[in-house]
């Protein structure tokens, strides 16, 4: 009977954990609401990013390198084929070897006259006491040993130095030669002299040439050395002759084999489009579910949006399939990372690595599947990293720091793996940094076409030196008192329930912005003169005026170019709250007067940011005129009395915002209250002296 009860008790508890983590994973806030043509634009770019994902499969070879031979071939003619592995392998070595260096004759007179200030020097040395300190330290035995020369001996002692030296300067001195190799180079030059002549003589060549270089680039010259390389020349072939078995059946084909069975046109190259259906569907899966995840994550992205995280994935696939296996996964993956992390927040830009590695289109041997898992690496610490970043200062310094940590990561990592040279690392590393760079200098210009908030840029808008900010200042100053004061009140409701807290300080700055179109028509801008509303006496042309703050304050936004996100704290801070006061004079003339021509006309809050904005503004005038002896308790009754109105009235069934983050609106609202009323020591005012007349 027990284990029965097992049996049944087991399903519940599998059925409500599952209910559990739907809930959890259940968005906020539903996702914004597109238009057709718009979904039907991102859905046609999906389409292409697959077709171009899954191109390499539309015309795969029914023979590939690492097959078993269906049968025996034999080559029907004599030819000669383009060993493709050793011409790949030669395009990779061709960069750092096309560069012809030749000897520099300026730096060689220029080294020659170095050795012969280093011959003066010495001279003069032997001419005074040894009580200075000597440029060339000389020991007692050297110093015997050329003061027992005569003047022609020390000559041509000093005249073979020299033609030694010419002869290693003829040769082509590279940088970075150690000291040893050119001592030894050295005393092989002066194997004429003997003992300490020779020894002597070794040293002063040593110290002319050490750590310098006659050499330079010469342009003409590797440019033919390019065209040697790919010419029909310098292309490596394979020789094969009449009656040559090329393969036997059941052995495999290597890449030399297929090369010569792809000359004979024995490698059937036609299309395949059960194959490549099966991987375009996937590709189409796997762009669909980065969709779904950036509308997951980010429920007010919009359409062009969508498009920016399509188009670069669909400019990765062209770029790879243009490059094929010699592109760079870091310096492919890790730049759109960063971008989209920035601009859509740290979930985006991973969702967009996920698509992009499973999107990969050849296959790839281990050495390219373990770059590619470092790039990633690498773009997934920066997708994390580029949420933190509060400075366009910040973001330059991870432009630098993280090609710098991507090469020294490959270079351990892929030692002894046949890794790229240190110069494919370093140029690697420096295209890296300058797209980076160039990210940087181009961030604006893709935040302003595409709609993006970034971290950065809102910290730049919400300076209080921005010219709109400035005028609502001057022209509105009780607006922008109230506005600052909102601000702080809405901050600390974001932090206390893990809201964009940078988003919401810089949309409170810019909610009322509308009011500059007439700052007298509201009252926190009236000083003591008349209410112009009561010489108006029109309840309807009053309410026209509240909701004009709205409709100006979108027009205001569109001039100003704020983001769109930023607009929307405009119109639904508001919603479609009723103008009570005026309703109630309405009502007083006509009873049968509608409330709907009395309300906002909205939309209600459709983020948590938008929402906090809202009750902040409802609380903030409330908080105020409390009077001075109340206590935290009852301000809490007050903010608690205020949040469940609107949310009875429907304002906040949008938002996402739940009921315990309500309570904790109220708690971070009444800190603020409590911050604002604090107690001040009463300083004593001395009398004022009386002087006479």
């Amino acid at each position: 009977m027990r284990g029965r009860l097992l049996t049944i008790q087991i399903p519940g508890r599998v059925r409500s954990l599952w209910r559990q983590w739907l809930r959890t994973e259940r968005p906020r806030q539903p996702p914004a609401c597109w238009r057709g043509q718009d979904s039907l634009a991102v859905l046609m770019v999906c389409a292409l990013v697959a077709v171009l994902s899954s191109w390499s499969w539309l015309a795969e070879p029914s023979l590939r390198p690492g097959m078993l031979a269906p049968f025996t071939v034999q080559a029907p003619e004599s030819a000669e084929v383009v060993d493709s592995t050793a011409l790949e392998e030669r395009r990779q070595q061709m960069l750092p070897r096309t560069t012809v260096q030749v000897v520099d004759e300026e730096a060689s007179l220029r080294l020659r006259a170095q050795l012969g200030e280093q011959l003066k020097l010495m001279q003069d040395q032997l001419a005074r006491a040894r009580d200075r300190v000597e440029a060339l330290p000389l020991s007692d035995q050297e110093r015997l040993w050329l003061r027992g020369l005569s003047q022609a001996q020390l000559t041509a002692w000093q005249a073979e130095v020299s033609r030694a030296q010419l002869r290693m300067l003829s040769q082509g001195l590279a940088p970075g030669v150690s000291e040893g190799q050119l001592l030894e180079a050295a005393s092989l030059q002066l194997e004429q002299l003997t003992g300490l002549g020779r020894n002597l003589g070794a040293r002063l060549v040593v110290q002319s040439l050490q750590g310098q270089t006659n050499l330079r680039s010469d342009p003409a010259l590797s440019q033919r050395r390019i065209e040697a390389l790919i010419s029909q020349q310098g292309i490596p072939t394979i020789s094969v002759s009449k009656g040559d078995l090329v393969v036997r059946q059941g052995e495999v084909i290597n890449a030399q084999v297929f090369d010569v069975l792809d000359h004979f046109g024995l490698v059937n190259r036609r299309p395949r489009p059960l194959v490549w259906l099966s991987h375009f569907l996937e590709s189409l899966a796997v762009t669909g579910a980065m969709v779904l995840l950036l509308r997951r994550w980010r429920s007010s992205l919009e359409p062009r949006q969508a498009m920016l995280a399509l188009g670069t994935l669909l400019a990765v696939q062209g770029v790879h399939l243009w490059l094929g296996p010699g592109a760079s996964p870091m310096v492919l993956l890790a730049p759109p990372t960063l971008l989209l992390a920035q601009g859509l927040g740290t979930a985006s830009g991973l969702a967009w690595l996920a698509a992009a590695t499973l999107l990969w289109p050849v296959p790839m041997s281990g050495l390219l599947g373990l770059r590619l898992l470092l790039a990633a690496a690498t773009a997934a610490v920066a997708a994390v990293t580029a949420g933190r970043q509060r400075s366009r200062a910040e973001l330059l310094q991870l432009a630098v720091l993280l090609p710098g940590g991507a090469v020294l990561l490959q270079w351990l990592l892929l030692q002894g793996r046949g890794q790229p040279g240190q110069f494919d690392l370093l140029s690697e590393a420096l295209l890296l940094a300058g797209l980076l760079m160039a990210g940087l200098l181009l961030a604006p210009l893709v935040e302003t076409f595409f709609g993006l908030m970034t971290r950065t840029r809102l910290l730049e808008l919400a300076d209080l030196e921005r010219p709109l900010l400035r005028r609502l200042s001057c022209e509105a100053p009780g607006t922008f008192e109230h506005t600052l004061m909102i601000a702080g009140l809405a901050e600390e409701g974001a932090r206390s329930i893990g809201a964009d807290v940078d988003l919401v300080r810089t949309g409170a700055l810019y909610h009322d912005v509308g009011k500059l179109h007439g700052p007298q028509w509201f009252i926190e801008n009236q000083e003591e003169g008349a209410n112009p509303h009561d010489t108006l006496d029109d309840p309807y042309a009053s309410a026209a005026i509240l909701q004009a703050h709205v409709d100006e304050g979108l027009k205001l936004a569109r001039r100003y170019r704020l983001p769109r996100p930023l607009a929307d704290f405009i119109p639904e801070h508001q919603g479609t709250l009723k103008m009570g006061y005026f309703l109630h004079h309405a009502r007083e003339r006509d009873p049968s007067v509608r409330e709907a021509d009395f309300r906002y006309r909205g939309p209600t809050p459709r983020s948590r940011e938008t929402a906090i904005l809202m009750l902040a503004d409802g609380c903030e005038a409330a908080l105020r005129s409390l009077p001075p002896g109340t206590n935290e308790h009852e301000a809490r009754t007050m903010v608690r009395r205020i949040l469940e109105a609107r949310q009875r009235d429907g304002q906040l069934a949008g938002s996402g915002i739940s009921r315990a983050e309500l309570e904790l609106l109220i708690r971070a609202f009444v800190r603020v209250w409590k911050r604002m009323r604090h107690r001040r020591i009463p300083y004593p005012i001395p009398a004022r002296k009386a002087f006479s007349a």
